[in-house]
């Protein structure tokens, strides 16, 4: 059974090729490569972003509540029909992010989150996710929004797994073919040479670190690619006229979500997670 599960802070910065080329030395003597980077060769990683009608869940988002949380569908390059894939929900709490997803064949995904009918339960699916991801379906009509595909190129510390750094590259994203199976094509997100950087740990950040990211003034940003690209989307769509977003503060945010009950949910998904 493939599962994995994540709670850990997850920061972003946004890179220049000076500022990629100097920390890669860096991590290059405190880290190992992941065992697909073999020669600082990057591997793709494509997703499928899914979302309401009206786009709840992304303009929640980026209003930036205390609790947010999203489904995505993941493959590591294209695949096929009858390959696996991963189904992920993933939620943000107090700035901890909890991470949980599930193998699934890529006929069986597009299935249960079209129909909201949970798979035959196969021996590489993990069960709980499966009713975790059952009962996001039922709070939210979705439908895919978005593909975002891009190459990554990941570190972990020597002899501590828990520290992650990665790093993306050639971010490109489509509305149109929507499908993980119809190819690796889209328009470039983020402008040549920058290189999106993510550090993702449930502890401190080793001095190491931190001393490094401070020499080449490398500053920690919000930057979420599904964000980015909605952002950019909407206003192209509206003559660069900013559609509003749904304020944590407004009356239709607290009739949608309690957050006492977020809290409880989310202390539950933290146990399972042990």
């Amino acid at each position: 059974m493939a599962i994995e599960v994540f709670n850990r802070y997850e920061h972003k910065y946004k890179l220049n090729k000076a500022q990629f080329d100097e920390i890669i030395k860096v991590l290059d003597e405190h880290m190992e490569l992941d065992k697909y980077n073999k020669d600082h060769k990057t591997y793709t990683i494509a997703n499928i972003y899914y979302d309401t009608e009206d786009n709840e869940l992304i303009r929640r988002s980026l209003s930036k509540p205390e609790y947010k949380e999203k489904l995505r569908l993941r493959s590591y390059g294209v695949p096929g029909k009858d390959d696996k894939v991963f189904l992920e929900i993933k939620k943000k709490y107090g700035g901890i992010v909890n991470k949980r997803r599930t193998t699934l064949k890529l006929d069986e995904a597009y299935d249960f989150v079209k129909t909201g009918i949970k798979p035959l339960q196969k021996d590489y699916m993990n069960a709980q996710v499966v009713n975790e991801i059952s009962y996001f379906l039922k709070n939210y009509n979705l439908v895919p929004k978005v593909y975002i595909a891009y190459d990554r190129l990941a570190y972990f510390e020597k002899d501590n797994p828990d520290l992650r750094i990665s790093f993306d590259i050639n971010i490109r994203s489509r509305r149109y073919d929507v499908a993980l199976e119809k190819g690796d094509y889209g328009d470039m997100l983020l402008d040549d040479g920058v290189y999106l950087m993510e550090i993702k740990t449930g502890k401190a950040k080793p001095m190491w670190l931190c001393s490094e990211l401070s020499r080449l003034g490398i500053r920690r940003e919000s930057v979420s690619k599904y964000g980015t690209e909605y952002t950019r989307y909407i206003k192209e769509k509206h003559n660069n006229v900013v559609v509003p977003l749904i304020p944590p503060q407004t009356q239709e945010y607290r009739e949608s979500i309690n957050i006492f009950d977020v809290f409880k949910k989310f202390k539950i998904a933290h146990r399972y997670a042990v």
